[in-house]
């Protein structure tokens, strides 16, 4: 097999069996999407023009009434708070971070204050957003959310992603209603989400997605919503906004992606992994199954149990062995704890599950001598 660019640069070749995770890149960009973005990296254009015209494409995937195309999700968590904040004015966007004398506050779930790589109070801050929690890790009553509001509130956040609690929390209806309830602008963080329009159709006023993830486009992100909101987004590109932006390459390779997405080949379904199931379940010490991802997700992957006691390693040194090989197999480790990885098919290309099989062989062998 033929080296990579990042193999000619010294780096080892990866198998990215996790997902479309920013510490692997994300995910492959189809060449197609690639030609636009060479395509508008060799050509001049008004910028201005070209975020306007590009949110209005944005909108027509998302049925929104406006978007604004931002350097990544993250970056988009800043830019809808500060818009939050500031609602677009001039003096209070150049003010930005510093956001003393506003109302700032950020109201969001416990359980949905994660860290996805990074703490998203940081994305907050960035965008000079103070964070009040409302609720427990593992519960939230209604009730709580309406008392969190105060005159010192800016946005509702909720945050849609596998990293949070999943039980015990309000639903989005809930935080629509006490949104609008208090004229004030619910977020959505739906970074990873397939689904174009359902966080809008169901109340978000700025909902961010990620470019790279679900949409297989070049590093991108974008806010969609109300018009009256992403306005106020765009008013950022004056302010923190600047130091974010997001290059006219990665704008059309964006569009590009969207353009595509429609008629993109469905995820592997539960049926198709049973063979590498059945593969690794008939390795000593390892039992495989299929589990649906953990947000709910139309995402099926295979689910690997490792026996401590048959192979003599643990889940921890498994997926450290796979990790450490001469070609760098990653994947899904939140449950190592528990003696299980998992292994997403979505970013495989063909013949990599094969060698991931193999590779589950060669450490059993070796355990085994």
């Amino acid at each position: 097999m033929s080296e990579n660019i990042y193999q000619q640069l010294g780096l080892k070749r990866v198998i990215n069996a996790c997902g479309k995770m920013t510490l692997l890149g994300v995910s492959s960009v189809a060449p197609e999407v690639m030609r636009a973005t060479s395509e508008a990296a060799g050509a001049f254009v008004e910028i201005d023009k070209l975020v306007v015209r590009a949110g209005e494409q944005v909108s027509r995937h998302t049925g929104a009434q406006d978007s604004y195309i931002t350097a990544c999700a993250s970056a988009g968590i800043a830019i809808a708070v500060a818009a939050a904040i500031t609602r677009g004015e001039p003096e209070h966007v150049a003010q930005m971070p510093d956001s003393c004398g506003l109302a700032n506050e950020i109201v969001m779930l416990r359980g949905h204050n994660i860290d996805y790589g990074a703490p998203i109070v940081s994305a907050i801050r960035l965008g000079g957003g103070r964070v009040v929690e409302v609720g427990s890790s593992n519960l939230a009553a209604r009730w709580q959310l309406e008392r969190a509001v105060s005159e010192r509130s800016a946005a509702l956040l909720y945050v849609k992603s596998h990293h949070c609690v999943q039980k015990g929390m309000l639903s989005i209806e809930d935080f629509a209603a006490v949104a609008q309830a208090h004229d004030l602008p619910l977020i959505v963080d739906a970074a990873a989400e397939e689904d174009l329009q359902q966080w809008v159709a169901r109340g978000g006023d700025m909902v961010i997605y990620s470019g790279a993830k679900a949409f297989n486009a070049p590093t991108s992100g974008f806010i969609t919503g109300k018009a009256r909101w992403i306005a106020a987004c765009r008013a950022q590109h004056n302010g923190i906004a600047r130091a974010m932006k997001i290059g006219k390459e990665n704008m059309v390779g964006l569009l590009a992606a969207l353009e595509r997405y429609h008629d993109a080949p469905p995820a592997p379904g539960p049926d198709t992994l049973l063979p590498a199931v059945d593969a690794i379940t008939a390795l000593r010490g390892f039992h495989a199954d299929i589990e649906q991802d953990e947000a709910g997700r139309a995402i099926w992957r295979i689910r690997v149990r490792v026996s401590e006691s048959e192979l003599g390693l643990d889940a921890r040194a498994v997926e450290a062995l796979l990790r450490e090989g001469e070609t760098a197999i990653y994947t899904r480790r939140y449950f190592l704890h528990e003696g299980v990885f998992s292994i997403d098919p979505r970013t495989l290309a063909d013949g990599e599950m094969a060698l991931i099989v193999a590779r589950l062989k060669e450490i059993a062998r070796h355990a085994a001598d």
